[in-house]
């Protein structure tokens, strides 16, 4: 890890070169802003990749971890130790940071990987697996723990997902298209989460001056990433008070507003929302803005229309938010907090692989130990079964 930071802080010019020549290209092929910032690297993402390879080199490797140990009655002592899960397959789309969390998470916890990234950001991705691939040499490291699949062609895809016997999990990072395409043509067990369909709501008890902050946040910081929000419920107790500042901060910023009946109320730049707008991940400055009765029908409208990725409470009220907490049926659930926290790095685990709203394996941001599983473990002192 140290030495992958090491050497992507040597090869920054060269790499940024290379992104250069996608982003040029992505700018040709149409590409839209938000999806060109995810595909952009500059010097303060590189840093963060830097700063990433070092705090995954600081956590405790998980692998030979034995926990749960107890002793039964007969005398045995049965217990579970963490191992590799094997060979894992990385399938995703213009963020070339991709390349460097899920390599370097894969490797400490004992993992080979296949990269497979998207056509936008070969180049990037080239000349990312030729520093880590330099790391690796640098300190006798074979290689090939380290694969990437350089054609552009889907197919390559299709051919990758039913190698059952060569691949032990495959990780698809990118867009609904993608990742049900995936789902649907594997052989091979897969962590997904389909798309980001995440909320702010703000109760009626909330403080509006942190309310507006997260609002914004959530929706304008990085809008073409999976934590960004989707959908704002705002309680209509507060609705007078809030919904004029919140639309004018959100307009200045260049967001579309697709509102309910209501909504529409406060402003004639709001467009009516239909019914497939509150299950859209737009992944763009486009947010849908519904005016709820009260908590409850918030908590229904998230778990009816999201996707169980990320969703957030703005109040002052502890029982409110233990309720929201409780009820939201999502992978992460915050209060009093940008959905932009979602993150490995924020939760303290160096960095994700990925975010899993699955319910079996792995949730939310995939760290170290979502890259492994155990093994049982048993000490004897010659038992039998009788």
């Amino acid at each position: 890890m140290l030495s992958t930071a090491a050497q992507l802080q040597k090869g920054q010019e060269y790499l940024l070169a290379e992104n250069h020549e996608d982003l040029e290209n992505g700018e040709k092929a149409g590409l839209s802003k938000a999806l060109l910032d995810r595909l952009a690297l500059n010097e303060k993402r590189v840093q963060g990749m830097i700063r990433a390879c070092h705090e995954i080199a600081a956590l405790p490797d998980p692998v030979g971890r034995v926990y749960d140990m107890v002793v039964r009655p007969e005398g045995l002592r049965v217990g579970r130790m963490r191992v590799p899960i094997g060979v894992i397959g990385i399938i995703y789309e213009a963020r070339p940071n991709v390349t460097i969390e899920a390599s370097t998470l894969c490797l400490k916890s004992g993992n080979a990987v296949i990269l497979r990234g998207g056509s936008n950001a070969f180049f990037s991705n080239m000349a990312l697996v030729a520093i880590l691939k330099k790391a690796l040499a640098e300190n006798s490291v074979n290689e090939n723990l380290i694969s990437y699949i350089e054609s552009t062609d889907r197919s390559a895809i299709d051919e990758m997902v039913v190698q059952d016997d060569l691949i032990h999990l495959i990780i698809p990072r990118g867009g609904e298209g993608l990742i049900r395409a995936v789902a649907e043509k594997s052989r091979i067990p897969v962590l997904k989460h389909f798309k980001g369909v995440c909320h702010v709501y703000v109760h009626k008890n909330a403080n509006l001056a942190m309310a507006l902050p997260i609002t914004v946040n959530a929706k304008v910081q990085r809008p073409a990433v999976c934590n960004a929000i989707e959908t704002l419920l705002v309680d209509k107790a507060i609705a007078d008070d809030f919904m004029p500042a919140v639309l004018q901060e959100l307009f200045a910023h260049g967001v579309e507003i697709r509102g309910c009946e209501k909504t529409r109320r406060y402003s004639e730049q709001v467009k009516p929302a239909a019914e497939n707008d509150w299950t859209e991940e737009y992944l763009d400055l486009v947010l849908a803005v519904k005016i709820v009765d009260d908590l409850d029908q918030a908590i229904d409208h998230i778990n009816r229309y999201g996707s169980a990725h990320t969703d957030t409470i703005v109040t002052e009220n502890i029982h409110a938010a233990e309720k929201f907490v409780k009820n939201v049926d999502s992978s992460s659930v915050l209060v009093n907090a940008s959905t932009r926290l979602a993150d490995g790095g924020i939760y303290g685990l160096g960095a994700e692989i990925g975010i899993s709203t699955d319910k079996l394996h792995a949730r939310g941001p995939m760290g170290l130990e979502e890259l492994t599983t155990y093994k049982w473990i048993v000490y004897g002192e010659g038992h039998l079964r009788s």
